[in-house]
């Protein structure tokens, strides 16, 4: 069972879940955890969590992405646009080392990491038996530059958005497990309207455990990045 501040070393890569943290300092601690990686050259650390609800703005945040929502805003240094975080999500910072070669994968290179983060997404919801499909790959050919993340047929399951500083990536992805319909009220995430939004647990039908998706995640984190 995954407890808040456990560390798991796995080859390379290590692991800490951080439970429920303020998004503001979870940055915070994102920002000394790549430090941390850089001083030392090492892989990275894979960091879970979930967060209070608040929305961020990404670079490409547009003017009428909010349009009700009075809670608290964080703008942030990821790609993408405005999103919502909270506790019907589990939130996952990989703070990787990108200046190493990865399996497959050359030194420095951003697009094949965030195709590998999101396609451990889609193998792990594969293992629930959903057909998820990421669209990194698909989003320049549909017109659609903001039609990255996760989805399950026509409805988005995770969001994915991530900023790169001493060539170690950090931010990364809201993956919607549990069924809130006060989340993603008041704003466009994404772009898109909340009705496209779905979780686990809707695409499923009933509750999942969240610390067995977190381990069945985290397995193919290991693997894929």
């Amino acid at each position: 069972m995954l407890v808040p501040n456990l560390l798991i070393h796995n080859q390379d890569l290590t692991f800490e879940d951080w439970g429920l943290v303020d998004y503001s300092q979870a940055l915070e601690r994102q920002l000394a955890l790549l430090e941390k990686v850089a001083e030392n050259d090492s892989a990275g650390v894979i960091v879970f969590c979930t967060h209070p609800p608040v929305v961020t703005l990404g670079r490409a945040t547009q003017a009428d992405d909010i349009t009700e929502w009075q809670g608290p805003r964080v703008e942030v240094s990821r790609g993408g646009r405005a999103t919502y975080h909270g506790p019907s999500q589990l939130v996952v910072y990989p703070i990787v080392n990108l200046k190493r070669p990865r399996k497959n994968r050359q030194e420095k290179e951003i697009v094949g990491f965030l195709r590998d983060f999101e396609n451990a997404i889609v193998k792990t919801l594969a293992g629930y038996g959903l057909q998820a499909q990421g669209k990194s790959l698909q989003k320049k050919s549909e017109g659609r530059e903001d039609a990255t993340g996760v989805w399950v047929n026509e409805k988005k399951i995770a969001s994915l958005g991530i900023a790169v500083k001493k060539w170690i990536s950090y931010h990364g992805a809201a993956i919607n497990l549990d069924s809130d319909p006060k989340a993603f009220q008041g704003l466009m995430p994404c772009g898109f309207s909340p009705q496209v939004m779905t979780c686990l647990e809707a695409c499923l039908k009933q509750a999942v455990s969240r610390e067995e998706f977190k381990l069945k995640l985290l397995a193919q984190l290991k693997l894929s990045l």
